[in-house]
């Protein structure tokens, strides 16, 4: 396939056909490949820290590095991950699409991670409203092309570029989307979680703009935890304070697990608990119990396992993923219910984490007003839509513009409402 008569574009359908450190050269570019700092995350954050240092003033936090941060769903162990365990494949409707720009010299410079979909399930950008409408109209709506992460709402780059690509590398990428599009006769395209760059080429190639929120933590260089409370207004502050309390009482426990320390007995206590909260919300849960396994396998230096023990059984826990400018929450789960216990595992201690290591943010998940109060600020995300057909495309054209008006709205409304001093 080609986008232009010098680029030259080809599409995988498996991971298992590509080079990882090709891959990872273009989805985290100036980063090591393949659990580069063995099985000690505080490794891998040194790094990072040196990086920020580099970048810019002593005690600022955002590295203005030209290399972009590290991002631990794009690299090829974790979407590898998805794919070998089947997690996610043509069988459960995530076929990849993967598209791939080679250069002079033969070797990848870009990539889009892309799957064709017969279905919208595991993308938390909803649009099932247009594909019941225009199929009542008599369109079929599926199958798509979606250029995300399965079952990761985490903002992320979705052009990856190596790092000496040429300029035009990313508008050959787009243009190869809307090509494969074509090709492949699909109805639309959709790009969901965008960093700004991206979100910006994506709208300057004639994409439709989607904007939603999320909530969180951004560390404004706090010495620990209390140094963020201190932040707080007293009233919240002191509501944190008895949470905290509440949920660890009884004599709950809360260990930290990373790297070589997370056994395949941890894995099957966690995969308990993913079970049953996924059955509760959503009906049948998206991950299987060997794609633990291989993330363990593969990233356990970018894994940090949070769970609260009774007498020492353990009865809850959260998975996190660590980057190097965020800590990103995933799932969560208990055997029991005790108050307080899920903001305390999934948020404070998150926060907690994040201030000691020295992350910029937590990312906490999708949705949920109650993160607010927790000290979680609101973040709009973005992500782009191409519709193939002209008379939907007008629809769902107008139906943006008008809620884009309303999460702007309620943005600015919840931004107001943080419980955060005034002259913070």
């Amino acid at each position: 396939m080609t986008a232009s008569t010098d680029a030259r574009l080809s599409v995988l359908s498996s991971l298992a056909e590509f080079d990882r450190q090709q891959w990872d050269a273009c989805a985290n570019p100036g980063w090591p490949s393949a659990r580069p700092f063995g099985d000690d995350p505080s490794a891998f954050l040194k790094a990072y820290h040196r990086r920020a240092e580099s970048g810019h003033e002593a005690g600022a936090l955002e590295s203005k590095s030209q290399r972009p941060a590290y991002n631990p769903f794009i690299s090829y162990d974790f979407l590898h991950a998805l794919e070998e365990s089947g997690s996610a494949t043509g069988r459960t409707g995530w076929q990849a699409r993967h598209l791939v720009l080679d250069g002079e010299d033969g070797k990848p410079v870009g990539i889009v991670p892309c799957y064709q979909k017969p279905h919208s399930m595991g993308e938390y950008v909803f649009d099932q409203g247009w594909a019941d409408a225009y199929e009542r109209a008599g369109g079929n709506y599926y199958p798509k092309l979606q250029v995300s992460v399965p079952f990761t709402p985490a903002t992320g780059r979705r052009l990856l570029t190596r790092a000496d690509a040429p300029p035009a590398a990313r508008e050959l990428l787009v243009a190869g989307l809307l090509e494969l599009c074509r090709q492949l006769r699909t109805s639309s395209i959709h790009a969901t979680f965008l960093e700004e760059p991206d979100a910006d080429l994506f709208d300057d190639s004639g994409f439709l703009a989607r904007m939603d929120q999320q909530f969180h933590f951004i560390n404004e260089g706090y010495r620990d935890f209390e140094d963020f409370l201190d932040a707080l207004a007293s009233r919240k502050r002191k509501t944190i304070r008895r949470e905290r309390r509440e949920a660890l009482a009884g004599g709950i426990t809360v260990e930290h697990l990373t790297g070589a320390a997370i056994t395949e007995a941890d894995w099957d206590v966690f995969f308990s608990f993913y079970m049953d909260t996924g059955s509760r919300k959503w009906g049948r849960p998206y991950l299987n119990r060997r794609f633990f396994s291989l993330l363990g396998e593969r990233m356990a230096d970018r894994v940090l396992l949070i769970l609260a023990r009774r007498d020492g059984i353990p009865i809850a826990g959260a998975l996190n993923l660590i980057g190097s400018d965020a800590l990103y929450g995933r799932y969560w789960g208990a055997s029991e219910d005790v108050p307080f216990l899920h903001f305390e595992i999934c948020y404070h201690q998150a926060v907690d984490w994040a201030i000691a290591h020295g992350l910029p943010r937590v990312e906490a998940g999708a949705q949920g007003d109650h993160k607010l109060a927790r000290g979680y600020r609101p973040i709009v995300t973005r992500s782009a839509h191409f519709i193939a057909d002209r008379g939907l495309r007008r629809a769902v054209a107008d139906y943006l513009s008008r809620e884009r008006e309303a999460v702007a709205a309620d943005h600015e409304f919840l931004d107001e409402h943080t419980p955060f001093k005034a002259d913070t």
